[in-house]
């Protein structure tokens, strides 16, 4: 193994302490005769471990040494591959080394461990080569690295030469990307220094705007902007604001479920963060996907100062925002900074160009080129979205007329008419009631 990892040119930047390089420093002490048998038996079992571990976050089955290899190569960020990733395969002389790589690959997918295994007395290897994985809930791994790794490490295995291994890996890097901002589909900041600025968020909602009742003409107008921005035409930051509980938050879920396959990303940021945010956009502005920055329930109090940081950010900063990322956030406020009645009166005794503070305080909110407004349902809206959700489930009997009948009773003890009150009714009569 250690005369084909010598070998590589384009994947040399891998990480030297990963399970890769050190398996390969194993065969190398093994090959060579110079090693203590339980030592080396001992270090085998430690990236076995590591192995297993990797196999769980990411829901790996069978052969998790093919799994392993191929998640290698999704995940390995290096010139080549980003510029695979914008336009897949390209002729240049780089690809002389690619093909060299991807073939060392191959026969590091074909590697057989059976010396290994006989000359040590183990047999590790055949067990992870032949995994019968456990059934886990989809909360336990990385479904959206997963299914595309697993995906890849098949083609792999029934590639038959070298042009069509070529085409499957480029052809993966294009369609999917590469490196986690290319396999997952929604990020938070992380506080780990090791991970860079973003850290994938391995499970995120599945809700389709389908799935929202009502509010046809606000999701409209929202397909509207993010479609444009997904095609690359202008499009504005969007600020949905309105009453609590009716699908602000589940609006912009959905659209990244929703576009996700045609390259958006997510990144939800806490106003409390608001300082990092010129190096998030640093890290995501040359990539090859559109990036909305998701900011939920945002408010600001009379004595906080981080909105300043984000209007920098969204217009004002000598570094214009990239063309490929747009903010969304979600507000109870239309103007997001608190205002009280001082701030209307023309008099203060505290302030003597007090017009200014105002304008500064709204100038936030205009700097969201649309503005959608969720408000509370009516009583037949409400009502409608009650039976509309009730009629999802068959397993609900209660004629409609029932339905409205309990959902009014619902809503007068859980805080009044709303899609989320709705969809607590909906759960509570699918929690509480023999429905089978």
């Amino acid at each position: 193994m250690y005369h084909l990892t010598s070998k590589l040119v384009i994947y040399k930047n891998i990480n030297k302490d990963s399970i890769l390089f050190r398996l390969s420093n194993i065969c190398q002490q093994l090959e060579a005769g110079d090693y203590v048998k339980e030592d080396l038996i001992s270090d085998i079992y430690i990236e076995i471990n590591r192995l297993l571990d990797i196999s769980t976050i990411y829901g790996f089955d069978k052969n998790l040494w093919h799994n392993y290899l191929a998640f290698v190569l999704s995940m390995t960020e290096n010139p080549f591959t980003l510029v695979s990733e914008k336009v897949g395969a390209n002729e240049g002389t780089v690809n002389k080394f690619a093909r060299n790589d991807f073939c060392i690959f191959k026969q590091l997918f074909d590697y057989k461990f059976s010396k290994i295994e006989e000359e040590l007395g183990i047999d590790c290897f055949t067990v992870i080569t032949n995994y019968n994985a456990v059934v886990k809930s989809e909360q336990i791994f990385n479904k959206s690295v997963s299914e595309k790794v697993q995906q890849l490490s098949h083609a792999i295995e029934q590639a038959k030469d070298d042009t069509e291994l070529y085409q499957i890996i480029t052809g993966f890097y294009k369609t999917y990307g590469v490196g986690k901002i290319g396999l997952n589909k929604a990020f938070r900041i992380s506080t780990d220094d090791k991970s860079g600025i973003l850290c994938p968020i391995t499970t995120t909602s599945d809700i389709l705007l389908d799935d929202l009742v009502g509010y046809e003409s606000q999701k409209e107008e929202l397909l509207q902007n993010t479609e444009a921005f997904v095609e690359g035409r202008r499009a504005n930051n969007v600020l949905l604001y309105g009453d609590a509980g009716t699908g602000k938050s589940a609006s912009i879920k959905a659209i990244l479920n929703q576009y996700y396959s045609r390259g958006l990303r997510m990144i939800e940021v806490h106003k409390h963060e608001f300082k990092e945010l010129p190096e998030v956009i640093a890290a995501i502005k040359n990539r090859n996907y559109r990036f909305i920055i998701y900011m939920d329930d945002l408010s600001f109090e009379e004595f906080e100062i981080e909105y300043k940081y984000l209007k920098t950010v969204m217009e004002g900063g000598l570094e214009t925002k990239p063309e490929n990322v747009l903010i969304y956030a979600t507000s109870n406020r239309r103007h997001l900074v608190r205002e009280t009645w001082s701030d209307r009166s023309d008099m203060s005794q505290d302030e003597l160009h007090h017009s200014d503070t105002v304008n500064e305080k709204l100038s936030l909110a205009e700097r969201f080129g649309v503005t959608i407004g969720y408000y509370k349902p009516m009583r037949e809206e409400y009502f409608n979205i009650v039976t509309t959700l009730a009629r999802r489930h068959p397993e609900i009997k209660l004629t409609d007329e029932e339905l409205r009948s309990a959902a009014g009773k619902w809503e007068m003890r859980h805080g009044g008419m709303s899609g989320r009150t709705a969809q607590q009714f909906i759960d509570s009569l699918l929690g509480s009631y023999d429905l089978s």
